[in-house]
């Protein structure tokens, strides 16, 4: 099973490599949310420095959205996904090795490009730090409560907004406990520990459980 998950993810990568797309796309959205948002708030970097790390994030989740809906789809139609089905290896194995090829790709990118994105909202050292770990941390819960919609959605074509629609609000904890614990480290009543480790726990139990469910929705769309 350990050569099939590598084979997965060597095979994922590639093909993001050859034909680019969501990660590229995933990034410039990041970057084009967190550049308006300051012209629609205006100068007070106060006002910027202070809710920074939550445009970060809420950025961070629509980013995210950008691919999701090709996660599985584009296996589905070349015939690929029914060669994974069919295969030795469990379903929850090709789950969990494609959605770890596209957090590679898209969720890690996001989290190691917010300390430059961070200066477009004027914060300082500690709340970048702290905001990429929070991102790095947190990223993987939405990627695979978002592969649970790709797999539902993977027989439907331009399926992105009932995607969107489906995941969103099970994306909201990531995005309240990811904004705490940016927000605890720079100046907040709350360790920074605490809200880091329940985000921690979430991407766990996002991987477990979302895993699980994307495998389940696939051999119910068979």
């Amino acid at each position: 099973m350990i050569s099939a998950f590598r084979a997965l993810v060597a095979r994922d990568l590639t093909l993001a490599a050859r034909v680019g797309g969501s990660g590229a796309l995933s990034l410039v959205f990041f970057l084009m949310i967190v550049a308006l948002v300051p012209f629609a708030l205006g100068p007070d970097l106060n006002l910027l420095s202070r809710i920074g790390p939550a445009i970060l994030w809420l950025a961070a989740v629509l980013a995210t959205l950008i691919g999701l809906d090709r996660l599985f789809q584009a296996d589905e139609e070349d015939g690929s996904l029914d060669l994974m089905t069919g295969a030795p290896a469990p379903l929850e194995v090709v789950v969990l090795a494609k959605v770890a090829a596209h957090w590679l790709t898209t969720g890690l990118p996001l989290a190691l490009a917010s300390p430059l994105f961070g200066l477009l909202v004027a914060l300082d050292g500690t709340a970048m730090a702290a905001t990429a770990l929070t991102l790095l941390v947190g990223t993987p819960a939405l990627t695979f409560v978002g592969a649970v919609g790709a797999a539902l959605t993977a027989s439907i074509r331009r399926g992105g907004l009932i995607l969107a629609v489906l995941v969103l609000p099970l994306m909201i904890p990531t995005l309240i406990f990811g904004v705490s614990a940016a927000q605890s480290a720079i100046g907040g009543t709350v360790p920074f520990a605490t809200p880091l480790t329940i985000l921690a726990a979430l991407s766990l139990i996002a991987a477990v459980v979302g895993t699980l469910a994307a495998a389940a929705a696939l051999r119910w769309s068979e």
